[in-house]
């Protein structure tokens, strides 16, 4: 298995893929962006946690498979 490459953060991206969420949903990730900016002087903006958070995720699924938190939600555990 190969590493994921990490996310590249701020430069021009040249795939784009349009993902819908609800209001809540909408709400905690500008929620993340603030106590990012906030508590922890990071000034992010809300695509590169985004791409961030899909890289910890993919990685954990490569390295951990069955017991990555990506299958054990998709199962609803």
């Amino acid at each position: 298995r190969t590493p994921r490459p990490r996310p590249t953060g701020r430069e021009r991206h040249e795939e784009k893929i349009t993902v819908y969420v609800s209001a809540e949903e909408l709400f905690a990730l500008e929620h993340a962006r603030l106590e990012l900016r906030g508590e922890h002087g990071l000034a992010v903006d809300r695509g590169r946690i985004v791409r961030e958070a899909v890289a910890v995720v993919l990685a954990d699924l490569e390295q951990r498979g069955e017991a990555s938190i990506l299958v054990r939600r998709l199962r609803g555990r």
